[in-house]
């Protein structure tokens, strides 16, 4: 098995040519509408479980890079208003770019007949629409997929044995909605297994993941990479 880590919303770094978007209203870029808190700061601490990993270096205020091109989200609030020229050009230079790379390693790996397992980092806010989520770490995975369904169940049973953290299964969100691991399940037929941690942004402070939180997936992820065949 062969371990691919990627994170589609660490930054909300906004490239100088389109910073003018946001002058009205700067501070968003600081919050979960900009990034995913916390979420960049996993990933590193996980790197060193992975045979390769990659990191997006734009906010998803400017493109959402864990939606398909014919997302209606694709573009936020604030770039939507660009021409049509300025987002194929965005596309081609911050979307594309990145998707492509991660496909093409995933793809190195398949001709080789490894089994790959894709972690994509995430977080969410505690408190959506005012509603709290009931959720510390989720789980996201096509439950149709056998191999997605398993290292879930057991990456899940384990994550509960180490800690007493809650843990959900396809929460807050459905694995099975657009992204970008829904796009590579439809690629990479066989052998492919993609995951989405999501963990709660109340762990965050600063930009760092709580450390017992970090090292707990770690383990975790460790512990499932050991016993998988």
């Amino acid at each position: 098995m062969k371990i691919v880590i990627t994170c589609e919303h660490a930054t909300n770094a906004i490239p100088p040519e389109y910073v003018y978007l946001f002058e009205e209203q700067k501070d968003v870029l600081n919050t979960h509408e900009g990034y995913d808190p916390g979420a960049y700061d996993l990933y590193k601490y996980l790197e060193p479980l992975s045979n390769a990993s990659y990191a997006q270096d734009i906010g998803r205020l400017l493109i959402e890079t864990n939606r398909s091109l014919h997302h209606p989200k694709l573009y936020s609030r604030f770039s939507k208003i660009l021409e049509h020229s300025k987002k194929s050009e965005i596309i081609e230079k911050h979307y594309s770019p990145y998707r492509r790379h991660v496909e093409n390693i995933i793809l190195d790996f398949h001709k080789l007949n490894h089994t790959i397992l894709h972690l994509s980092i995430h977080s969410f806010t505690p408190v959506l629409d005012d509603i709290e989520r009931n959720c510390d770490i989720g789980i996201l995975y096509d439950p149709k997929v056998r191999l997605e369904q398993e290292w879930s169940e057991q990456f899940k049973n384990s994550l509960t044995d180490e800690s007493k953290y809650r843990v959900r299964k396809n929460y807050p969100y459905h694995g099975k909605a657009d992204g970008f691991t829904t796009y590579l399940r439809k690629v990479f037929t066989e052998n492919y297994i993609g995951i989405e941690i999501e963990v709660n942004q109340k762990f965050v402070f600063k930009n760092k993941m709580n450390v017992s939180l970090n090292e707990t997936i770690y383990n975790s992820v460790k512990d499932c990479i050991k016993k998988a065949p």
